[in-house]
């Protein structure tokens, strides 16, 4: 028997369903933009679980906010996963932040040191691997490019903004990687690096 009753409860149900989902993912750039001032005031006060959870829930919706910030939290959410160990999550957004402010030399230290700590994973690695040839040789071919990744981003936040252990960090990658030329030319490099440097991001 045809049961319009059913059908009506049935299709009410599913329209609520329907409503629900458009509402979820319909937010607005003004309650996003809200979203990301509470992630910003719970990072400011310290609490960084909140944060941390905050920020995580404003990701989908990312794309709603302004481009200046957008890229500033890309920066404060990488900085909460690299202060929670999280380093792949952190590389990650501080990557959209170099991308998109090249000049932020901020971000350009914290990927350099980054990416330092796989650089030492490797070397790690290495110096146990010393008696077995083939990986001794795939683990340089991954240490030459850990190194080249680090000193692109090091060597723009020493420009920038001059330290003793980056520079002597810096060397000792062009020393380890047996890249003299890299280490002549570097002081050429860090003077041209040194133009336009940016040590804050405008979130407005």
């Amino acid at each position: 028997m045809f049961d319009i009753r059913s059908m009506l409860k049935k299709a009410l149900f599913l329209l609520s369903i329907t409503f629900a989902a458009v509402t979820t993912q319909a937010q607005t750039a003004d309650e996003v933009y809200n979203q990301y001032l509470d992630f910003n005031l719970a990072r400011l006060q310290g609490e960084t679980d909140k944060a941390l959870t905050l920020g995580q829930n404003l990701i989908p919706n990312v794309d709603k906010l302004k481009q200046n910030a957008r890229i500033s939290f890309y920066y404060s959410i990488g900085n909460l996963f690299e202060n929670d160990s999280q380093s792949v999550k952190a590389i990650e957004y501080y990557e959209k932040v170099a991308a998109a402010v090249p000049n932020y030399y901020v971000v350009q230290r914290a990927l350099g040191y980054l990416y330092m700590k796989q650089v030492n994973e490797i070397s790690d690695k290495l110096n146990a691997a010393k008696s077995d040839i083939n990986e001794n040789k795939r683990l340089t071919a991954l240490y030459i490019a850990a190194a080249k990744k680090a000193l692109s981003h090091l060597e723009k936040a020493q420009a920038c903004d001059p330290n003793d252990d980056t520079l002597a960090l810096i060397n000792l990658l062009y020393k380890n990687t047996n890249d003299a030329q890299g280490a002549a030319t570097l002081n050429t490099r860090l003077k041209e690096l040194s133009k336009n440097c940016i040590d804050l991001l405008d979130d407005k």
